[in-house]
């Protein structure tokens, strides 16, 4: 439903995205999550012909983005980072007027609306001016604005941002009833997290370069499976290498200036075995200890363990 060949964009001598390849089957939810600046809203807005590529080509529901710009339009549903609302609109009355914009007929805009309204909860505020809604809730009819025009696609850049605990939650449950709708998502976050309760698969963009690319069930298998330990001590790389190279569970070491990280699979009794094993082999050890995991770093490393030993 969505893909992307070498899709590039360029800002004078920066490269906001470079040689970008994705692939999203039709009905799946795919997360793009990355730091803010990683590329992400710059792709999005490609895909949604607000930003013309540099190079390469990308296609929405078999449209290509800059010859099919019109087709591509009416396929997406696009929900940006930022948005600006009507003043003198209800809630109603907001999504009449994009009903109207995407020629939606009359006879079905009426009953739309309120489908859409109670689907997202506001059913309550369809009379409600749009500036007097909590962000929370203007997230969310948002979202309900996207599917006015029943659209295959729906684009949605970080819809989360800036909302307080309860609205999060709210709009997460929202996204997940999302999927029951069988429409191709592609959505982006800085939270790896988030998008894992919403996305079939997900994708890290880092410096507008996609880094890594697995499925949600594969990821949660794996970081599930690992630790990271810390552990410090006068050693050689060389030494380190020598007792850490031949432990089974040890999935990847990163030496650091005074010791090193390591990604373990092993149990408690496995890692006080590898303790035994560095002391035996006169490593004097200071510390020992398992720190908490970073999902996005592990995911990180795991793939290009994966891909590297490929």
């Amino acid at each position: 439903m969505i893909e992307t060949r070498n899709l590039c964009k360029r800002y004078g001598r920066v490269t906001a995205v470079h040689n970008l390849n994705l692939f999203i089957r039709r009905g799946t939810v795919f997360g793009i999550v990355g730091e803010n600046g990683a590329g992400k809203t710059t792709t999005l807005s490609m895909l949604a012909t607000l930003t013309p590529p540099s190079s390469g080509k990308a296609f929405v529901n078999g449209f290509e983005i800059r010859r099919q710009s019109a087709e591509v339009r009416r396929s997406i549903g696009y929900m940006p980072d930022s948005f600006g609302v009507y003043d003198d609109l209800t809630a109603d009355e907001y999504l009449e007027f994009y009903a109207d914009c995407y020629q939606v007929p009359k006879s079905v805009s009426a009953s739309r609306r309120r489908e859409l309204l109670a689907w997202v909860n506001l059913e309550d505020k369809r009379d409600t001016y749009v500036n007097a809604l909590s962000r929370g809730m203007q997230q969310r009819l948002e979202i309900a604005r996207c599917l006015m025009h029943d659209p295959a696609v729906l684009i949605l850049d970080e819809p989360s941002s800036g909302l307080d605990p309860r609205s999060r939650i709210e709009l997460r449950a929202v996204l997940q009833r999302l999927r029951t709708l069988g429409k191709t998502i592609l959505i982006s976050s800085h939270m790896l997290h988030e998008l894992s309760e919403i996305a079939d698969e997900i994708g890290i963009i880092r410096g507008g370069e996609l880094a890594a690319v697995a499925a949600v069930d594969v990821m949660r298998a794996h970081t599930s499976a690992y630790r990271t330990l810390r552990i410090q001590g006068a050693a050689s790389a060389q030494q380190w290498e020598s007792v850490l190279s031949r432990d089974s569970h040890v999935a990847g070491l990163t030496l650091e200036k005074d010791g090193v990280e390591v990604l373990y699979a092993g149990t408690l009794e496995q890692q006080a075995e590898l303790l035994r094993r560095l002391v035996d082999a006169g490593i004097p050890v200071y510390q020992f200890a398992e720190q908490p995991t970073d999902i996005e770093e592990l995911f990180l490393r795991l793939t290009e363990r994966t891909t590297t030993g490929a």
